[in-house]
């Protein structure tokens, strides 16, 4: 064999070192595949988000304008609001003033008046003043003229007063129809003003009359039956606690009596004169008034 031929190929072996670089392939592909997924999952992702902030913001913006306008038609009710205020408020300043000036007249008018009042009242204090002092002086006069009346009236009491003891001392007491001892008896009209005046009963003056029925006198009712102006005599009906009780025969001066259920003494009927058909007279009635046991 000649030098010009070449010199043997020597192969080793590579099998090991395909499958390492084939392994790493694979890898590198898979890893691709994976993050072309990845981006094309974030695109999307980043799509839906950016739709969702374009709805967003699209909200925001309509709820912006209808805030806004909102707001401008608030700004506008408050402006609207405000004049309308400031106005009224002008008004009510204006009206104060003249109900100010108003209220301020009526004080000038009423104290104008005051002082005419007062004016006219002092003029009618010193008239009245005047007067008083007139019927001071007459009444000085008076008094004098008084006194020396009281002094007459004194004298003339003095003297009733005596002439009313004597007439008491002229009347008489004597014992009733009933057998009870009666009280002073009057005759006359002058009699009786004199037991008035003593006022120890209640006296009640009648005219009675003949009629059908019987007359109030006083507590009781009387009816004449008969009356005999010769003989000073008369007939009576008394009529008192629902019952009638007739007295007979009676005479001039004669006290008449009979029971009350509301008096422990005896009421007492004096006929002081005695003419046809027609007597007159008093009752005397006790003034201690309650019921009997």
């Amino acid at each position: 064999m000649s030098d010009s031929n070449p010199p043997p190929v020597v192969v080793q072996n590579s099998g090991p070192k395909v499958s390492i670089v084939l392994v790493l392939v694979i890898a590198l592909i898979a890893a691709t595949g994976y993050l072309f997924y990845q981006l094309n999952q974030t695109r999307t992702e980043m799509a839906q988000m950016r739709d969702q902030l374009l709805d967003e913001i699209s909200k925001i913006h309509e709820t912006t304008a209808v805030t806004t306008q909102t707001s401008r038609r608030s700004v506008e009710t408050l402006k609207t609001e405000l004049d309308a205020a400031r106005r009224q408020a002008n008004q009510l300043a204006g009206q104060a003033k003249l109900d100010a000036e108003k209220h301020a007249d009526d004080i000038a008018a009423n104290l104008q008046k005051v002082q005419q009042e007062q004016s006219q009242r002092v003029a009618a204090v010193s008239t009245e003043v005047g007067k008083v002092k007139e019927q001071a002086t007459a009444a000085t006069t008076r008094i004098g003229e008084v006194s020396t009346d009281v002094g007459n009236v004194k004298t003339d009491v003095a003297a009733t007063r005596s002439e009313l003891e004597k007439t008491i001392a002229t009347l008489k007491a004597t014992q009733g129809d009933l057998g009870v001892q009666s009280g002073l008896i009057a005759t006359n009209g002058k009699e009786l003003a004199a037991l008035k005046a003593l006022g120890e009963r209640n006296y009640t003056e009648f005219k009675l009359g003949k009629t059908k029925a019987p007359q109030k006198v006083g507590d009781i009712a009387v009816m004449l039956e008969k009356s005999d102006p010769k003989r000073n005599r008369y007939t009576i009906r008394v009529i008192a606690d629902d019952k009638t009780v007739e007295k007979r025969d009676k005479t001039l001066n004669e006290p008449v009596q009979f029971l009350l259920s509301k008096a422990t003494q005896p009421y007492e009927l004096v006929v002081n004169d005695i003419k046809k058909d027609l007597i007159s007279g008093y009752v005397a009635a006790p003034k201690v008034q309650q019921t009997r046991n």
